[in-house]
């Protein structure tokens, strides 16, 4: 009697989803353990933007004015 409770969906069914997610889980964490740094990294690169740079990207996307570029530009310049 116990080995059909077994074998038609006692423990063992209630766990097998776990078995099944945990190789996808390791491999999501190597995964993100090996972009990371990457990430990191990129983040440092776009830092590395003169603030003539920065403000000229803004004014070229539109999120300050001419006359806002032109007091900041100058406040830059001396």
């Amino acid at each position: 009697m116990m080995h059909d409770w077994w074998h038609s969906g006692g423990w063992g069914m209630g766990f097998g989803w776990l078995f099944m997610l945990l190789p996808l889980a390791l491999l999501v964490a190597v995964l993100y353990a090996f972009i990371r740094p990457f990430e990191v990294n990129r983040g440092r690169e776009q830092s590395s933007k003169t603030p003539r740079e920065i403000l000229d990207e803004r004014f070229s996307k539109g999120e300050i004015d001419r006359e806002e570029y032109e007091m900041r530009r100058n406040a830059l310049n001396g």
